[in-house]
């Protein structure tokens, strides 16, 4: 009580128990009314009174990426101590984080450059006093962001002709079109309809007045987006210069599948399953005397030995050979193999970082992985010599890698400029995460994850909430534990995925948490909200043993995707549309290779969708090629005679 503090400041000779009402009014009588209000005999005895009114205990707050926002704590009352804000049950405080600060004394939190990895709720209180606390539901709103296809082809009269358009953007964009500036509904008929919700535009029996500029524009309460696709109808007579300025689709240098297998690399044209090139082992480097594959001394065939490779921007393929200590780099456009990339021994896993244009290099040392090593080759898209460097420092953060993870950015993330600059390590059979700086190539710290008894296996990523799932290895009981949450933005547990445990597989738009427990035989699938919330969708039970999944935008829904899983061990594919559960298999695809013939990774039947607007996949078998056609939900055609095709990438913008 103040009456307290000034009796021994001014020393009066009075026992502290002989305080009385008039001394109460002298000394706690702030305004000097000659009355004692409540909130003044509250602050004489240090009595702390908080209040929140019962309609502000949940508040909603939508930003738009790019922008600031300020989260304002309606918790009050007097003497007051600080606000808490947490994050995932995180007190951010203290972080020191970059985007989120409570500086200033009015108990907000800023966020100074929103982006999707900031939603989600935050709480706030007062220091001590957590039973009255405020929850902040923090919504991010994304403008549009779309891609048309083609983006012109030329046809012939009768033919059908389809432009479809993908759009993404927080909440759901809804899409319309123009015809040369002129919306197109009202002229709806048989022959010109709308499908999947309007993202594709089909016209049946073409004819001349059917060219035209086709306009797809996506709106939502963040902005608008448009792009133009544009066709072309003309006979086959003047059909020559629509031809040279258009490229047909399916018909130029794009939209191929490269396979690297025992007799060197195919390149295959899917809707015809046609060979486009075929690139022999014994086929000289350009400008080089060195060969795609050279002789080893004890083959009597020539063969190449492949593992990972990476498509760089539908300019270069690399492609690593372990057994040779090097990357090859295609040429996309003269389909030639352009240089030999010196590597540390036994490289087996690509990855290219699009925000930083690199791919990195794991490299075992040897086949028992005795010196692991990270290299990076950086420029990757550019037209100059390329050589790896090492990671640095290269100290005991790095020589012990056993596997890596960096997030791969999403169409919306590419337009936000959102670059991931952040990835993991993974050391082998250590509790823990190493976190690098992928700008520097540097360590930057370790999150462990021994409390959680945790090895972590495999990790996927969604900037939805900006959270990071991790996959666990199997106890000494054989026991698998549940996936561990990582929240990018405090970089701490928030605890175990439910009991969900397995692989796991994001959707490209964030939404789908798809996990593969082969032990079990689970496939678990989740779904990711706009507010960053985790909800359990359904589970599929199947003895398939799962080698590899690919995702597929889906052909009769805007706005969904579909997942295709190949096997370890069996000749069927899983089909799974997930925005109704409903599955499929198809069927009859032949042995996949035997694991034990496929060292360089877990994943011996690889399945390699084509893009955004691709209709096809392709998955290998032990001497085979089976292209699948998403859109029809079959098998396309089988190409014979490919062993060991398990290395596939897709180029091309379709």
């Amino acid at each position: 009580m103040a009456a307290d503090r000034v009796i021994k400041q001014e020393e009066l000779n009075k026992d502290l128990s002989d305080c009385t009402l008039y001394d109460l009014l002298k000394y706690d009588d702030f305004n000097a009314d000659k009355h004692l209000a409540l909130e003044e005999f509250y602050r004489a005895f240090q009595v702390i009174q908080l209040s929140l009114p019962e309609d502000q205990r949940v508040s909603i707050t939508a930003a738009t990426v790019g922008q600031s926002a300020v989260l304002s704590c309606a918790v009050v009352g007097t003497l007051r101590p600080p606000i808490i804000w947490k994050r995932n049950n995180i007190v951010l405080n203290n972080l020191d984080l970059e985007d989120i600060n409570d500086f200033g004394d009015d108990g907000s939190l800023y966020i100074t450059k929103v982006t999707t990895v900031h939603m989600g709720n935050y709480t706030c209180y007062a220091d001590g006093y957590e039973d009255v606390h405020q929850t902040h539901i923090f919504q991010v709103n994304v403008p549009p962001v779309i891609r048309v296809y083609p983006e012109s082809q030329a046809r012939e009269p009768g033919v059908t002709a389809s432009l479809r358009c993908h759009a993404e953007g927080i909440p759901d964009p809804q899409l319309g079109w123009l015809k040369n500036g002129i919306d197109i509904t009202p002229k709806l008929s048989k022959q010109l309809t709308l499908q999947a919700n309007g993202s594709e535009v089909h016209i049946s029996n073409v004819r001349y007045e059917d060219t035209g500029a086709y306009t797809c524009i996506a709106r939502n309460e963040a902005g608008v987006d448009e792009d133009i696709s544009s066709l072309f109808v003309e006979d086959s007579a003047r059909k020559t210069l629509a031809n040279i300025l258009w490229r047909e689709e399916g018909l130029g240098i794009g939209n191929m599948f490269y396979v690297f297998y025992d007799d060197g690399i195919k390149v295959i044209q899917p809707t015809e399953c046609e060979f486009q090139r075929h690139i022999k082992p014994s086929e000289k480097l350009l400008g080089f005397q060195d060969e795609v594959c050279p002789k080893d001394e004890e083959d009597e065939v020539q063969r190449c030995v492949w593992a990972s490779a990476v498509n760089v921007k539908d300019k270069f393929i690399y492609v690593a050979q372990p057994t040779l200590d090097r990357i090859l780099i295609v040429d996309v456009q003269s389909q030639k193999v352009v240089q030999a990339v010196s590597t540390d021994p036994v490289p087996v896993k690509l990855h290219y970082d699009k925000s930083h244009d690199q791919v990195w290099v794991l490299s075992w040392g040897s086949m028992e992985k005795t010196s692991p090593t990270l290299q990076v080759i950086t420029l990757a898209s550019g037209n100059v010599p390329h050589h790896t460097i090492h990671t640095q420092p290269v100290g005991k953060q790095f020589d012990r890698v056993d596997d890596f993870f960096i997030p791969t950015p999403t169409l919306i993330i590419t337009h936000m400029s959102y670059l991931f600059r952040f990835g993991f390590i993974l050391h082998k059979d250590e509790s823990a995460l190493h976190k690098i700086d992928l700008e520097t190539m540097s360590y930057i710290k370790t999150i462990n994850l021994k409390d959680s008894r945790c090895i972590p296996l495999s990790l996927a990523y969604t900037h939805l909430g900006g959270y990071y799932f991790i996959s666990c290895k199997a106890d000494i009981t054989g026991a698998i534990p549940p996936q561990l949450v990582v929240d990018s933005v405090t970089d701490s547990i928030i605890g175990s995925n439910s009991d969900v445990t397995g692989t796991p597989y994001v959707s490209p738009d964030g939404h789908y948490l798809v996990s593969v427990n082969d032990v079990k035989g689970l496939v678990r699938v989740q779904y990711i909200t706009i507010r960053g919330e985790i909800l359990d969708a359904f589970d599929i039970h199947t003895n398939l043993h799962i080698s590899d999944l690919a995702f597929q935008p889906s052909f009769t829904e805007a706005h969904q995707y579909n997942i295709y899983g190949s096997s370890s061990q069996q000749t069927d594919v899983l089909f799974v549309e997930l925005s109704t559960g409903k599955v499929k298999m198809i069927k009859s695809l032949k042995e996949p290779l035997k694991t034990e013939d496929w060292p360089w990774s877990p994943k011996n039947r690889h399945i390699q969708g084509s893009g955004l607007f691709g209709q096809y996949l392709m998955t290998p078998s032990k001497d085979s090629l089976f292209i699948l056609d998403g859109r029809l939900n079959k098998l396309n055609c089988e190409i014979t005679e490919v062993q060991k095709g398990n290395t596939v990438v897709w180029v091309g913008d379709a």
